[in-house]
């Protein structure tokens, strides 16, 4: 026997490092209020301590694997010579006799083979673990690594799996159905395989009585009791009330995964606190499906069915039948209000459906054709016409979506629903910490996993233009001065580039806070012409836009490619007064003992670690933000969007709120993208809309039509109960009140529906009755020329001719690209 150890033990593992073994186990997300939203693993896996693993589910596998457990030294010589002799007997191969810690060894530092050297090499090392680790830590060890089917690892996983319970919440025959499952895993399924599990959890339940865990009574009550189990429909899911996974949660697996690495994410236990608001994520979300389905639906276009099932596959009359059908078609089920529904038959005037998960009543549930009569259907020309009935639109074995109806409470009707072809997306964000409140990135998660808030390049258009003014304004611009609005043709390497106002209408010599309020494209032009692109650039870079912007004047109309993720993440350093914001879907991440190894919130608190809270005195967070704008250009900024709000590009929708709020719409050219980001002093949202393949959305698309109504019905739900906000100012200026329309200076004591006060910074006084600085990218003009009623609709044209391609005549910039990026 010596001789044996001497061989067979040279080499091998050191069991000692189990001591420090920390099994693969899955990462959680939880909301701020401590709710479970998401889990991220390869094995699911949920380490219990062994003292808090109830004595009855430590029993029953003991019963079933190792009745000699506490009482052997790491092997059973009466199971190996049984094993043997069984083996001999019937001329099978050499299985059983493997004590729990064998099994322990195996799974973690030996192969699975069945050869005798292994099992030598097994008993070698349980006896060696026996004098590393106390009985309980090897259960310990055993209970939360072994596989137990359906991707579960361990005894707490698989009671949530298979029975949807806590440990603690198991009875017998459920706690002997987990202990008969080591033995075959994959062969005891308590659906497919019922009558053999059954068979098997009893065999345990016997053990556990001769062991005397339980009475004879006890153990015939538990045997005689049905499976019933989540897998067979009988219990409830775990996960079941929980929301399915969105594109908040997989956002933060992305993020966390280029920043942790996959091992640590999927395998570290780690507990993730989310900066999700679970009230606003769902209203993001309402707003964004509302927004896009209104759009689909004033286009009035059929896109058929979601899906189809062969009508020679389930019998329309038979319920358990096209239920089955209708629970196997592949269809997103993440719409908050939308069921899936198979047409069972098609009559004259309506349709009979089967819907999931609603009961049949009566005659069953019937979808009428006068519901859905708008959606237009192509001929054999491929030309679009009214839908003469319900045949035109369904046929049996389609699979649609329908939504309950309500009338005065109580159900009246369903209505079709089908899932746009436009996508958009949405974000909120905390303007002083960057924490995500709710984003959305598209219309269903389960149709379509690409986040359009975070990983779509799309052109920002007219919602770029506040950077360009803000970098105006820190190269002495005020609100008061006068820009040239008119047409402008500029010579380009490509050709003649003519950006164009929304309308073709021109102001002539206008105000800058009219170039912004009513977003004026050549106004912007010329402003960018005259601070030089190259300044246009640091500052798209500097708020995070671009990460290498290029100098060419078509991005000051928004002409280049960026995210909604990054446009929100820039206003909210507009509307924090100018210091930097780091956004973040991620509040604190902890390991599996607790310990904090992220966290976002970096600023410092002075008071608040007194060791007890009636010794705390008054907290004060101290912000290490870095400044990225000038306060006093911050609130220049927001002032003129606020005015944007109140009388210019969303003003028919965010400004019948009367909040006081700031924004601007952007529209790409031919109205490909359409955005709007609004803000308050303390949160931001912004949304974006478009054709996942770039494509005109229509003459009447704007940002301020399709996306502001969005951002509407959102900030409705965030601030509710709150009046209009009211914007610090900063110190290192003044009020002087100028004509809003022609940006003449008027006395201090000025009255009337023109009279718009503007904070100017000191040393920047204009005299009363005079104009503020003139500027027409490069020329200037005297105070006497013409305002801007009597120049609308202007044919004057200045033509700028660029000398080689990206190069520019002093003092000008390359102008790039033939696309003005933004109009509206």
């Amino acid at each position: 026997m010596a001789a044996v150890i001497t061989i067979y033990g040279k080499d091998l593992p050191d069991t000692a490092q189990l001591e420090r073994y920390e099994p693969p186990t899955l990462s959680r997300i939880y909301s701020g209020e401590g709710i479970l939203m998401d889990e991220f693993a390869r094995e699911r896996r949920i380490f219990t301590p062994v003292d808090e693993i109830p004595d009855l589910v430590k029993q029953a596998f003991i019963s079933a694997e190792d009745k000699n457990f506490y009482e052997h030294h790491g092997f059973d010589p009466r199971g190996i010579v049984a094993a043997v002799y069984d083996s001999a007997l019937h001329g099978s191969r050499l299985r059983g006799a493997s004590t729990i810690t064998q099994q322990v060894m195996k799974n973690f530092l030996l192969t699975g083979d069945r050869s005798g050297e292994r099992k030598i090499k097994e008993i070698i090392l349980a006896t060696r673990l026996e004098n590393t680790l106390t009985k309980d830590e090897i259960l310990e060890l055993y209970l939360n690594e072994i596989f137990l089917g359906q991707n579960s690892y361990g005894v707490t996983a698989a009671a949530q799996i298979y029975f949807g319970k806590s440990l603690d919440a198991l009875t017998v025959s459920e706690a002997a159905y987990l202990a008969a499952l080591p033995k075959e895993p994959s062969n005891l399924h308590p659906v497919r395989q019922k009558t053999d599990a059954i068979n098997r959890r009893n065999y345990v339940i016997g053990q556990m009585a001769d062991n005397g865990y339980l009475t004879r009574d006890a153990a015939a009550a538990a045997q005689a009791e049905d499976l019933l189990t989540v897998q067979g429909g009988e219990l409830t899911s775990a996960w079941a009330g929980r929301p399915p996974r969105d594109y908040f949660t997989d956002e933060i697996r992305r993020q966390l995964s280029a920043k942790l690495g996959d091992e640590e994410l999927f395998t570290g236990g780690l507990a993730i606190r989310a900066t999700v608001d679970p009230k606003l994520q769902e209203t993001a979300a309402e707003a964004l499906r509302d927004g896009l389905e209104k759009y689909d639906r004033g286009i009035r276009v059929y896109r058929g069915p979601v899906a189809e099932i062969d009508p020679a596959t389930f019998d329309p009359a038979d319920e358990a039948s096209w239920r089955k059908a209708l629970g196997g078609t592949d269809v997103p089920r993440d719409i908050a209000g939308w069921h899936p529904a198979v047409i069972l038959s098609v009559g004259e005037s309506s349709a009979r459906i089967g819907v999931e998960n609603v009961p049949e009543a009566g005659d069953g549930n019937t979808l009428g054709f006068a519901d859905a009569s708008w959606a237009r259907v192509r001929d054999a020309n491929n030309r679009l016409r009214a839908p003469r009935g319900p045949a035109d639109l369904w046929k049996v074995g389609d699979v649609i979506f329908v939504k309950a109806v309500e009338k005065d409470g109580a159900f009246d009707h369903w209505s079709y629903r089908q899932i746009p072809a436009i996508q958009g997306g949405f974000m909120a964000m905390d303007t002083q910490t960057g924490r995500v409140l709710a984003m959305q990135g598209g219309f269903s998660y389960q149709s379509s996993v690409f986040n359009r808030a975070t990983q779509a390049l799309r052109q920002p258009g007219s919602s770029f233009k506040p950077f360009v003014y803000a970098a105006a304004l820190d190269s002495g611009y005020s609100p008061a001065t006068i820009v040239l609005d008119a047409p402008i043709e500029v010579a380009t390497g490509a050709g003649i580039w003519k950006p164009e106002n929304s309308g073709n209408t021109y102001y002539g010599p206008t105000p800058m806070r009219t170039g912004i309020e009513q977003s004026r494209n050549l106004m912007t032009v010329r402003i960018a012409q005259d601070i030089g692109m190259d300044l246009v650039a640091k500052y798209g870079e500097r708020f995070g836009i671009y990460d290498n912007m290029p100098e060419l004047l078509s991005y000051s109309l928004g002409a280049g490619e960026t995210t909604l993720y990054k446009m929100v993440a820039a206003y909210a350093e507009l509307a924090n007064g100018g210091l930097k914001v780091e956004p973040t879907l991620v509040d604190r991440v902890q390991d599996r003992y607790g310990k904090t190894i992220y966290r976002h919130d970096q600023r410092a608190c002075e008071g608040c670690t007194a060791d007890d809270v009636t010794d705390a005195g008054n907290p004060m967070v101290h912000s290490n933000a870095e400044r990225v704008m000038d306060a006093i250009t911050a609130y220049q900024v927001t002032s003129m969007l606020q005015g944007a709000v109140a009388r210019g590009t969303s003003a028919a929708s965010v400004g019948q709120l009367h909040l006081n709020l700031a924004g601007k719409t952007g529209t790409t050219n031919e109205a490909k993208d359409v955005w709007y980001i609004g803000y308050s002093p303390r949160i931001v949202a912004g949304c974006y809309m478009g054709y996942d393949d770039p494509r005109p959305l229509g003459e009447s698309a704007f940002g301020g039509t399709l996306c502001a109504p969005i951002f509407v019905e959102f900030i409705k739900e965030a601030m509710k109960g709150q009046g209009p906000v009211k914007w610090e100012v900063p110190p290192g200026g003044h009020f002087i009140r100028i004509d809003r329309h022609t940006g003449q200076r008027l006395a201090d004591n000025a009255e009337g529906a023109n009279v718009q006060a503007e904070y100017i910074r000191d040393g920047q006084d204009l005299m009363v009755g005079a104009y503020g600085q003139t500027v027409d990218a490069g020329w200037k003009m005297g105070a006497d020329v013409p305002l801007f009623e009597s120049v609308r609709n202007s044919p004057q044209i200045e033509r700028v001719q660029i000398r080689g391609q990206n190069r520019a005549l002093p003092s000008n910039p390359s102008l790039g690209s033939m696309s003005s990026g933004g109009l509206y």
